[in-house]
């Protein structure tokens, strides 16, 4: 797939979206959080209030707030974590995911259907799509 066959691509959100979600309470532990990250070789995880779905932690996250500002291992996440969260509609395009990626300088979206969180896109996904 070249440059512009990804532009003119049909692939959609759904199709390449990861529908594995995995969250957490806006208490659980900065430390809690990287042990699941490490152990289940994820970059991300979704953060949630009163069951909702409010934000997002990345491994980027814990480079540019946890080091950088050196907070404990004890942090809860509510204090790093990325809020609101950027999302994009199962429906759309890879391109439209490439272009909110880059506009909002994010590497993933938490994937919508009707408003309901169903799933992530990461730039991995994408790049993943352009290789191809």
């Amino acid at each position: 797939m070249g440059r512009e066959d990804f532009k003119n691509s049909s692939i959609l959100i759904k199709d390449i979206m990861t529908k594995v979600i995995i969250s957490v309470n806006v208490e659980t532990t900065v430390f809690q959080v990287a042990k699941m990250m490490e152990n289940g070789g994820i970059g991300a995880v979704l953060v949630k209030k009163n069951n909702h779905i409010i934000g997002i932690i990345t491994d980027r996250d814990y480079a540019t707030k946890i080091v950088s500002h050196n907070l404990s291992s004890d942090t809860p996440v509510e204090k790093i974590m990325s809020s609101p969260l950027i999302t994009i509609n199962f429906d759309e395009s890879i391109l439209d995911a490439a272009q909110r990626m880059t506009s909002k300088k994010i590497r993933k979206l938490a994937v919508t259907d009707n408003g309901k969180i169903i799933g992530l896109v990461t730039s991995t996904d994408l790049v993943a799509q352009f290789c191809k």
